[in-house]
């Protein structure tokens, strides 16, 4: 069934490419711009200290060989293509970046940024890595202090706690409204695509008023629900179609590849389990202003279950979680090349969907082109077999 989409996906899709002279402009009216690359980095503190935040993470090969004259040829793609961009000034985020903050999520982005360093002024917030709660949160709020101080230093402005307090709540609003997006992946059939998912959560990054942001993408999840209720939704309605978790993190650079591909060949992408997944989206900081609100800040952060904490055993149970809640039939995890964290937790996320009786997918892959028909292969093969689960369960 043909089915017209709400005017705004078109622009949250383009985002990226519209925001090169929107930056420009910012920098042009005296604003300042701060580059980042992970849902760990506090948006919060940013937002209070005045600048306005910009995703820098590599998506593209192109830079990729200009980063290998000074960094290992076997780096994660994401690293090399990030650090590539900077050093050839060819992404104008990048370029129009004042400060650029980091974050130590892997031992290869934690050493780029001392090169990068070396062309942009930077911050590096250095994470806790233990799931000790007490120990790691004391640690996390003196890096998030320390945080909040260079950026005053920066700018020249005090970072308020009043300030903070807005910032606090305005991000909350923020999160609550994103976490409609996989919300509407629970309906059957779901009431938007991954790929639309995908648009919009790469895309609000690069629209700079906030406000103008939050009602377009109201207007989105508004018309996404009516749409499901007028029973005009993206799906026809299939109970044997196979209902996908995305897993992993740095999927920007291999989507076409992959996500797209799980849709065009009869699947349904329900939620992501990740980096800038379900979540980031779910987790609130506390709107107490009776408490310190660097405190607050750090217990929020503190629980992303990234895979460079150890044991990751919330990470697993958030997994569970998913699973059970968006009635997954499947989990399909996608990690770059040379990314340990991810790819030996998945492993783990194999045992999850195990005792979950659904099976897993591992994909791992870069930014190159080549093995695009291997991918699309066994993801035609991993769909047949789910599928056929779900008609042999339905009709014998």
């Amino acid at each position: 069934m043909s089915i017209s989409l709400p005017e705004h996906f078109s622009e949250f899709a383009e985002a990226r490419q519209q925001g090169f002279l929107a930056v420009k402009e910012l920098k042009e009216s005296g604003k300042k711009v701060c580059g980042t690359f992970c849902q760990y980095t506090p948006a919060e503190i940013i937002l209070a200290a005045g600048l306005y935040s910009v995703g820098l993470c590599g998506k593209s090969a192109a830079p990729i060989k200009t980063a290998e004259t000074r960094l290992p040829a076997n780096l994660c793609p994401l690293i090399k293509a990030s650090y590539g961009h900077a050093l050839e000034d060819s992404c104008p985020y990048a370029y129009f970046s004042d400060i650029v903050v980091g974050e130590t999520t892997c031992d290869g982005k934690k050493k780029m940024y001392e090169l990068l360093g070396e062309l942009k002024p930077m911050q590096v917030i250095h994470l806790p890595n233990l799931p000790d709660y007490e120990r790691s949160l004391d640690m996390w709020i003196t890096e998030l202090r320390a945080f909040t101080r260079g950026l005053e230093e920066f700018t020249g402005e005090e970072i308020t706690e009043d300030k903070l307090n807005e910032a606090i709540e305005w991000c909350n609003k923020e999160r609550v409204q994103a976490a409609r997006i996989y919300e509407l992946g629970k309906y059957d059939p779901p009431a938007i695509t991954g790929t639309h998912m995908r648009d919009v959560m790469e895309g609000e990054q690069y629209i700079f008023d906030r406000h103008r942001k939050y009602e377009k993408l109201k207007e989105i999840l508004d018309q996404c629900e009516a749409d499901w209720h007028a029973g005009q939704g993206p799906f026809a309605p299939d109970p044997c179609r196979p209902r996908i978790i995305i897993s992993g993190a740095g999927l920007g650079g291999v989507a076409e590849k992959t996500v797209n591909v799980l849709e065009e060949l009869g699947g349904a992408i329900v939620c992501y389990e990740g980096c800038s997944g379900i979540s980031s989206r779910r987790r609130l900081v506390s709107e107490d202003r009776s408490r310190d609100p660097i405190v607050r800040i750090a217990e929020k952060y503190i629980e992303v279950p990234c895979a460079v904490v150890s044991p990751n055993t919330r990470r697993m149970e958030q997994v569970a979680d998913t699973i059970d809640e968006w009635k997954a039939d499947g989990v399909v995890s996608l990690t770059l090349h040379s990314c340990n964290p991810f790819a030996i937790e998945t492993e783990n996320i194999r045992r999850v969907c195990q005792r979950k009786g659904i099976p897993l997918l591992h994909i791992e892959t870069d930014f190159t082109p080549g093995d695009e028909g291997q991918i699309r292969t066994r993801i035609e093969a991993y769909l047949e077999m789910i599928r056929k689960k779900k008609e042999e369960a339905l009709y014998g």
